[in-house]
């Protein structure tokens, strides 16, 4: 049935969200129950947080006793970056009738680096193609996070190297992203700011400068295009 169609495309196109979230969820569930929170914690702060790699900070938050404006502080500033790629969706959400309020709160990293190429096919129904995806996305991490604390609760873990499951995470969208795109200046930028960041203030303070410059150097280029269609129209 054409109905159907959307989100038939939707499982299609995130496919590799889910090698990521299934994985990084697991981890989060296995760490969560290893600060001796019971399973279904992890799922439910899959459900209702939902934020990656808050959801890890979060574990330490938690286990530390940390204050409500400790929290919203950090988060914040984990999560600055939505701000900026959120604000390029305004006009895509804006058409969609239902859903709407679901699509601004499961907008990720990953689901952004799939709903920002548009829409598959020119005919597909907008609401259910971005509905679908948010919906795959999340309902992966939720699942990792589930078999996450059940493996947790009921198996022995060499936690050695599961932290860079949140490297694995942003390099899966990145390549994705890479191999689709037709314009590659954009990724070349992010990877440029974040690398530039990461030299100048160190792993452990480079997101908001990186945000901030890789804001700053796509402003600079959507500039010089207008600037060069200008041009060419003259």
């Amino acid at each position: 049935m054409k109905t159907g169609r959307e989100f038939k495309e939707a499982m299609v196109r995130t496919i590799p969200v889910a090698a990521g979230y299934l994985v990084m969820g697991f981890g989060f569930g296995v760490l969560l129950t290893a600060k001796g929170y019971p399973f279904f914690w992890a799922p439910l702060l899959g459900l209702i947080v939902y934020a990656g790699s808050m959801q890890f900070v979060l574990i330490d938050l938690l286990a530390g006793g940390a204050g409500i404006l400790t929290t919203a502080l950090m988060t914040l500033l984990i999560n600055a970056r939505h701000l900026f790629y959120g604000l390029s969706m305004l006009d895509e959400y804006r058409s969609v009738n239902k859903g709407r309020g679901y699509l601004i709160f499961s907008l990720t990293d990953e689901t952004f680096s799939i709903v920002a190429n548009g829409l598959p096919k020119p005919d597909f129904d907008r609401g259910r193609y971005y509905l679908g995806v948010s919906a795959l996305d999340q309902s992966y991490w939720v699942i990792g996070c589930l078999l996450g604390g059940l493996a947790g609760e009921a198996l022995p873990f060499d936690f050695r190297g599961i932290e860079f499951s949140m490297t694995a995470l942003f390099v899966v969208p990145f390549v994705e992203q890479w191999k689709t795109a037709r314009d590659k200046l954009p990724a070349l930028i992010g990877l440029g700011g974040a690398l530039l960041s990461l030299l100048a203030f160190g792993p452990d303070q480079l997101i908001l400068p990186a945000m901030g410059l890789i804001l700053a150097l796509l402003l600079l280029a959507r500039k010089r295009d207008a600037g060069f269609e200008e041009g060419m129209r003259a």
